[in-house]
């Protein structure tokens, strides 16, 4: 096809989320040609991502970039992008922890690493974060294994269970666990309002804010978000506010539209998932509703689940004021979202009365492929 550049893709499914997991030699040097071209794999700027593969959400519009890694603690190196459905921008400021999980099969199926049976370690340099994840994939005959009977919230079915392990994953973008250094801070919104929040920093920068000093319940749905736009500007609003005090922007209109994360958490209580299914209040430890590039988030991230569960173990913050002294005591949170439960398990030190080290975040996700073969690009994109 003259006209079309082919450039050789797997379509696979990491966790909750969708998208292209691409060879990083395969697409141009130049940044901007670079995101050119993964623009265009996905068909934006267009709300409907019509002449792309992009599925016109946030969850499915997510790319990861894959080469060989040349450091010796990594196998492979990856790179994670939000890519812009109505904007022609793709964000590379934090990680997406359910595309990670497809980074191990990939590496495998593409040859970048030596299979071991029953299990093949993948070491994943995440260049977002800096940071190291470790990845068990299960292998038999020299194949990625993708039946099983493990399942997660969100996704129809079962598969084989990937234990993803997030190395080290405190002040992943700030340097810091803690990036204003107290557990809880007093930020100001546009309309003079003063919210009591938690900054933490743990594999995502995270925003957390109690439900109820939103006027919210904490279990609220995408109906009550759309019944309410004010929601979504009022978050956006602090997290905007947040991202200055973190130094993760200089002013809030700086800000870049996915770092850092914001969440309200309330609580355990009963609420009924979007397929329709109730989650008991004995079920969780916490609930959250977390934004995703100004939307509902219709599961809850990984990697703010991991910022959640690290927040939710330490002593103060906005998060471990809902938990029970029980559940405080525990190094598993159970973190109630839109679809069901996130499970993620945390290893903290604590090195003296104000400051704690992350030391492991693990949880566990399945990766499914989709589609392998080549998407179309056309030729003028490369001459843009």
């Amino acid at each position: 096809m003259g006209d079309f550049v082919k450039i050789p893709a797997l379509i696979m499914r990491g966790g909750t989320s969708k998208g292209a997991y691409l060879m990083l030699d395969d697409l141009p040097d130049d940044p901007k040609a670079r995101d050119n071209v993964i623009l265009s794999i996905y068909g934006s700027p267009d709300s409907r991502q019509i002449n792309g593969i992009g599925g016109a959400d946030p969850l499915t519009s997510k790319v990861a970039l894959v080469q060989r890694s040349s450091r010796q603690d990594a196998d492979v190196d990856y790179t994670f992008g939000y890519v812009g459905i109505g904007a022609p921008h793709v964000d590379y400021e934090g990680n997406c922890g359910n595309m990670s999980a497809g980074v191990g099969p990939f590496a495998i199926y593409s040859g970048l690493v030596s299979v071991t049976e029953p299990t093949t370690t993948v070491r994943i340099f995440n260049t977002n974060t800096k940071k190291i994840i470790e990845a068990q994939i299960a292998v038999k005959d020299g194949e990625v294994v993708t039946e099983g009977d493990f399942s997660i919230s969100g996704v129809p079915g079962s598969g084989s269970e990937i234990p993803l392990n997030f190395v080290n994953s405190g002040g992943a973008k700030t340097g810091k666990l803690l990036p204003s250094g107290n557990v809880v801070d007093n930020v100001t919104l546009q309309d003079g309002r003063t919210l009591r929040v938690s900054l933490v920093d743990a594999a995502n920068p995270c925003v957390f804010v109690a439900a109820s000093d939103l006027g919210l319940s904490g279990a609220e749905t995408a109906q009550d978000f759309q019944a309410d736009p004010t929601i979504i500007e009022t978050m956006d609003d602090l997290r905007r506010s947040a991202a200055v005090v973190m130094g993760l922007a200089a002013s809030r209109e700086s800000c870049g539209p996915a770092v850092p994360k914001v969440a309200f958490v309330s609580r355990p209580q009963s609420y009924v998932t979007v397929d329709g299914e109730t989650v008991s209040a004995s079920e969780v430890d916490v609930v959250a509703r977390s934004l995703a590039l100004g939307k509902l988030h219709k599961a809850y991230a990984v990697t703010g689940g991991i910022c959640l569960g690290t927040a939710a173990l330490i002593p103060g913050t906005v998060v471990n004021d809902m938990l029970s002294p029980q559940a405080r005591r525990q190094s598993q949170v159970r973190i109630g979202h839109p679809s069901g439960v996130l499970e993620v398990n945390i290893e903290l030190e604590q090195l003296s009365t104000t400051s704690w080290k992350l030391v492991n975040a693990g949880i566990s996700r399945t990766a499914q492929p989709i589609m392998e073969g080549f998407v179309y690009v056309p030729r003028k994109v490369f001459l843009s």
